[in-house]
């Protein structure tokens, strides 16, 4: 595999800026798309962090039969493709279904692989051959049941496709009924993973969906409160992207709105994150320099 991940004209990895991949949870018409993307694109600008546009065009994965989920395939790709457009940034969306990839893969930068479907051969696949059609990059999210070295499957099936431009997502792991715990053990693990003696992909923490409460009522709670602090051990640890979902007014989102952080809130979690991967990389480079002096 790859120590790097390259979505766009973003390098997500050791040695590249902290990435930030965040917006709504499902699509909501381009116009609300473009205002969070442009509040967090200039945000990631003025702090020098990346920048990747996230929202889905489709929630196939909802805890009620009669939960939104969003515009659907044909409509929310042509959304996905004005909003890349105006922000000028990459875009990311998640895929459901095999035959959704190729379409996918002709419109946007980077096809993730939700975490519920992570082992789903034919979709990894799917994947994987669309992201190589194009020069998509494919993010895999961790599933709440696997442990870190169970991802080795995922990834060893898309490199089985040739596909290497991979990066790895932690959103949590099952802790007893409508609870997910973050392990930074496994975190740590994660980001050491390789996959036949090479390493798997950069890791990209999501802290949002990690503060939900899965089940808890008939539409999933969350924590959203807990997620800057989530965020910003994970900069402290070391990932190499943070995923984050926001929304101009979370209670009226029509997806995942006991967990969006309100968009109000974002820019004095970027800084701070900011200023948590600054400190981290000038340490990086104190002790690369001292490794090499002690040579």
């Amino acid at each position: 595999m790859a120590e790097t991940c390259v979505i766009g004209d973003v390098t997500v990895g050791d040695g590249a800026q902290l990435a930030v991949i965040a917006g709504p949870c499902a699509l909501e018409g381009v116009g609300m798309a473009v205002e969070i993307g442009e509040l967090v694109r200039d945000c990631c600008i003025d702090l020098g962090l990346q920048y990747v546009f996230k929202a889905s065009f489709d929630k196939a994965n909802r805890t009620s039969a009669g939960s939104k989920r969003g515009p659907g395939l044909g409509d929310g790709l042509a959304q996905l493709a004005e909003v890349r457009a105006a922000l000028g940034v990459p875009v990311v969306t998640d895929v459901h279904d095999p035959s959704q990839a190729e379409s996918v893969a002709q419109v946007v930068d980077c096809l993730q692989v939700p975490a519920f479907l992570c082992r789903q051969t034919d979709l990894l696949v799917a994947c994987g051959e669309a992201a190589l059609n194009h020069g998509r990059a494919v993010a895999v999210k961790k599933g709440q049941f696997l442990s870190p070295e169970e991802m080795a499957g995922p990834v060893g099936k898309l490199g089985a496709v040739g596909c290497h431009n991979v990066m790895l997502m932690e959103r949590g792991t099952f802790f007893g009924y409508h609870r997910l715990v973050n392990d930074f053990i496994g975190l740590g693990d994660l980001m050491d993973l390789t996959v036949d003696g090479e390493t798997a992909g950069p890791v990209c923490f999501d802290c949002t969906h990690s503060t939900q409460l899965p089940g808890e009522t008939a539409t999933t709670g969350g924590r959203p409160e807990r997620a800057p602090m989530l965020a910003r051990a994970a900069v402290a640890a070391g990932v190499h992207a943070v995923f984050l979902e926001c929304h101009q007014d979370p209670s009226k989102a029509t997806s995942d709105s006991a967990t969006m952080l309100r968009l109000e809130e974002v820019p004095a979690l970027l800084r701070s994150l900011a200023a948590i991967s600054v400190v981290l990389r000038a340490e990086t480079g104190a002790a690369s320099s001292a490794s090499g002096l002690s040579r």
